[in-house]
């Protein structure tokens, strides 16, 4: 006689890359270290990581979605006033994680324990900025860290 047993496989799980960038004030206030390390506890793996002044053309490409609203032009002078960290991360669901991670853009609505929330002190200066969508963060790493 003879017995087999049938193991259930484990669900296919999508590991997927994101895009998340210091923004000026937290690399001006010394939080890129933080930052990071919000990831790495999470169980992300940091694939790629630059640190550079973004040029005024690519921040008004990236932020061409935008180009209509009143507070553009001072976007882009916040976005180019000093060095930006500019990362790549992986891991399963790391998109939504990391949404989850950073906050309400408005940091008066982050809710405690998220990188706005925690650390933030302005709408306006929001010190992160993470892809919204698998789709974009694959745009947003060949933009920046290719640049």
């Amino acid at each position: 006689m003879c017995v087999y047993f049938v193991w259930p496989t484990a669900p296919q799980v999508q590991v997927e890359e994101t895009y998340i960038m210091v923004k000026p004030d937290g690399v001006q206030r010394g939080l890129v270290g933080e930052i990071i390390s919000r990831f790495e506890k999470k169980g992300f793996r940091l694939k790629g990581l630059k640190l550079f002044q973004c040029p005024k053309e690519l921040a008004e490409e990236h932020y061409k979605d935008l180009k209509e609203k009143s507070f553009f032009p001072k976007l882009i002078d916040y976005i180019t006033s000093g060095p930006v960290v500019c990362m790549a991360w992986e891991g399963v669901g790391v998109v939504a994680s990391a949404r989850k991670l950073i906050g309400a853009t408005n940091p008066l609505q982050a809710e405690p324990g998220t990188i706005r929330g925690d650390l933030a002190v302005e709408t306006g200066r929001n010190i992160v900025h993470g892809s919204d969508s698998p789709d974009n963060g694959q745009r947003e790493i060949g933009e920046f860290l290719n640049y």
